[in-house]
């Protein structure tokens, strides 16, 4: 994914929980995402556990992942 296509919805910050990678405006890491959706749950499995991300921000990830993997094919 380029940076661009995920600018204000997920960030990094040495300074916010190591560096890792967080959904902007939360302290959830982007990982919880990907865990939930390889363990078999839903979107709306996580947004319910996880109330500070919205729906949108799930969805562009989501999006911004399915155009890197158009762009290698």
């Amino acid at each position: 994914m380029r940076a661009e296509e995920l600018t204000g919805i997920v960030h990094s910050d040495p300074e916010t929980m190591g560096g890792t990678p967080v959904f902007v405006g939360t302290r959830v890491p982007l990982q919880n995402l990907i865990d939930y959706l390889e363990g078999g749950e839903s979107v709306e499995d996580f947004l319910k556990a996880f109330p500070t991300v919205t729906r949108e921000q799930v969805i562009a990830v989501i999006e911004a992942g399915k155009l890197k993997m158009l762009e290698t094919v």
